[in-house]
């Protein structure tokens, strides 16, 4: 559960059958709960908060099935938290797993084939329900057991959105984020410099994956420099300091915190470098 528009149109579409729903959400260094809860308190549903910051880390570092546009490795995401919903499933507690899905919206993770993919990599096939497309696909053992009517469910195909927003509509859903606003790994901008930490350091930890999104960043040789726009990027710059690192403040003017973080030995170079950096950024309104 994303606590996107698609994520609550599956949860309202089974409610309407008289499904109990408990959402599951996760969160990484990429992507957080806050959207998911929010919309499960909205729809007056229980919610499981999974953290697996660690192990998704090591698996976007290196994807079975590879990263796409950017540096989002959609497949294997989907794949590890179905697996981790399906853990769920196997324990008896729940009949089937459901997700918001739209056949045909994301070219890499959401085709046919990668869905199907998906079902048989996680070892819950027949159990994984995708209601907003279910009727373009076959039928689940849930739907052949009677517990779900299939003639209730949809048939959304693509990345037009009208038919999501005419249900919103009609079921007077009003508040929802953006599509693809929630994983920071399909942000341009952030995936250039996580691609360049790639290639600098092949050690790299979620502090640093934090510390990238924050402020402008700058290499010397191995040494990335990170200077804080705003009062609340230096107060965070500050909290993510790590032994090794050297924090530079101005100290008889308003500017930017700078933060050196070498994964070898620091150069004077970087230092000179920073403080130049201070000065610039300090002048700027």
């Amino acid at each position: 559960m994303s606590g996107g528009l698609d994520s609550i149109l599956a949860i309202k579409i089974l409610q309407k059958q008289g499904i109990d729903v408990t959402g599951i959400s996760f969160v990484s260094y990429f992507f957080n709960s806050d959207s998911a809860e929010k919309a499960a308190k909205k729809l007056k549903i229980k919610i499981k908060i999974i953290d697996f910051s660690d192990e998704h880390l090591k698996m976007v570092k290196s994807p079975l099935y590879g990263h796409g546009k950017t540096m989002n490795p959609c497949i294997d995401c989907h794949l590890m938290m179905i697996k981790k919903a399906g853990d769920f499933l196997k324990k008896g507690d729940f009949n089937f797993i459901a997700t918001g899905e739209v056949l045909g919206q994301r070219p890499m993770s959401q085709n046919k084939q990668t869905m199907d993919l998906i079902e048989r990599k996680s070892g819950i096939k027949g159990y994984l329900l995708r209601p907003l497309s279910a009727k373009l696909l076959e039928p689940t053992i849930p739907e052949k057991e009677g517990l779900i009517k299939r003639n209730k469910l949809l048939d959304i195909f693509g990345r037009g959105r009208k038919k999501q927003i005419f249900l919103a509509n009609k079921w007077k859903i009003k508040e929802y984020p953006s599509p693809a606003g929630g994983c920071i790994l399909t942000d341009s901008n952030f995936s250039e410099h996580l691609k360049e930490v790639f290639d600098k350091w092949s050690d790299f930890n979620g502090n640093d994956i934090q510390l990238l999104k924050l402020g402008r960043h700058f290499w010397v040789e191995n040494n990335k420099i990170v200077v804080g726009r705003n009062k609340e990027e230096n107060n965070k710059i500050n909290e993510l300091k790590q032994k090794g690192d050297i924090i530079i403040e101005p100290k008889e003017f308003p500017g930017p915190t700078v933060l050196i973080r070498g994964k070898d030995k620091i150069l004077k170079k970087s230092l000179i470098e920073a403080k130049d950096l201070i000065i610039k950024y300090s002048k700027k309104k």
